[in-house]
């Protein structure tokens, strides 16, 4: 395969035109005409910042559109910038939104969404609820919220007590940090029944109960809502193969977002992105002392305990409570001594 240099060039990334010029590819196939106008096609397999496959690049001059180089010559590895990597990171959180709206519906029965602490997981999963619940309540609608979340720790019981009383279609029940339900066998279990992919999802507790009896929920219901599942465990990293395959099973009646985002860089510009949509609006501080957070966040990632959106908030709070000395006061409580 022969390699090329793009002397112009252009291949789509997210819905924008990006310059390609003085890149490196292996030529797949020469210049064609199709219904969008002039293209080659190269190989972007082993090229960083592309797709896994062949892809067409738009040119214009057939003749002057690339030069051949040397087999030697090493293919380029495109670097995302900044504005790309802020968009994609806000492709990721808007299908989060959008696959909470599907939960709400119905059109979705389960959802696992994992992540590192700190990065919204939470705050764009109880936003979309948080709408549909604030249009029944100017509805005036009398009826229970249809959706709960579900925090600390559960036992088996518990969840079954939970499921039946959010049993109802349209209902949703979310756990958020709720990790004590996925290292024990018989919770996963019962999810495993209430999430199946039958039409008829019936669950069981065939043993005696005070509890069951005291709170009137009957040995078996069938469950017709929703779930979703907000957690920081990795499921590939779980050691014990017994509760491996019980995680594996209940995966495969989810759908599954992973949020992680790996890099400093990253976490900053998802940080910066997020405020400046407007997340620290409710703190009613001046634009100027929301830059100056934000800074201080970038300048003193390296020594942060966390470098996440909730110790952004721990800042405005400081900022909020002592305006004229919150930096001394975020040295000694959010950074490492």
């Amino acid at each position: 395969m022969n390699m090329i240099k793009l002397n112009e060039g252009s291949y789509k990334i997210r819905g924008k035109d990006v310059d390609l010029t003085g890149m490196v590819f292996p030529l797949v196939e020469g210049y064609k005409v199709g219904a969008k106008g002039g293209y080659i096609t190269v190989d972007a397999k082993s090229v960083g910042g592309f797709p896994d496959r062949n892809i067409k690049i738009s040119v214009s001059d057939a003749d002057a559109c690339y030069e051949a180089v040397d087999d030697s010559v090493k293919v380029t590895k495109r670097e995302e910038t900044d504005e790309e990597t802020i968009e994609r990171l806000r492709e990721r959180f808007d299908m989060l939104e959008d696959m909470t709206k599907a939960t709400k519906r119905g059109d979705v029965r389960a959802m696992i969404v994992s992540g590192p602490p700190g990065v919204g997981k939470s705050h764009g999963v109880e936003k979309v609820l948080g709408k549909h619940d604030l249009i029944q309540q100017i509805a005036n609608d009398d009826r229970p919220a249809k959706y709960e979340v579900v925090k600390g720790a559960m036992s088996a019981i518990g969840l079954y007590c939970k499921l039946y009383k959010m049993a109802d279609k349209d209902n949703v029940v979310v756990f958020d940090d709720c990790d004590s339900i996925f290292s024990d066998e018989l919770s996963l279990n019962i999810l495993k029944a209430a999430l199946d992919s039958k039409k008829n999802r019936r669950i069981c507790w065939n043993t005696d109960s005070f509890k069951l009896r005291n709170e009137g929920v009957p040995d078996s219901f069938a469950f017709k809502g929703s779930a979703i599942f907000i957690t920081n465990i990795k499921f590939d990293n779980v050691k014990s193969k017994k509760m491996r395959d019980h995680l594996e099973a209940l995966e495969s009646r989810c759908h599954y977002i992973d949020l992680t985002i790996d890099t400093d860089r990253e976490k900053m510009l998802r940080i910066k992105q997020i405020t400046n949509d407007g997340m620290l609006d409710e703190y009613k501080l001046t634009e100027e002392t929301v830059d100056e957070i934000v800074d201080f966040v970038d300048i003193n990632k390296k020594r942060l305990r966390e470098l996440s959106l909730r110790t952004v908030l721990k800042v405005a709070d400081l900022a909020k409570a002592f305006p004229t000395k919150w930096e001394a006061m975020a040295e000694n409580t959010v950074m490492k001594r």
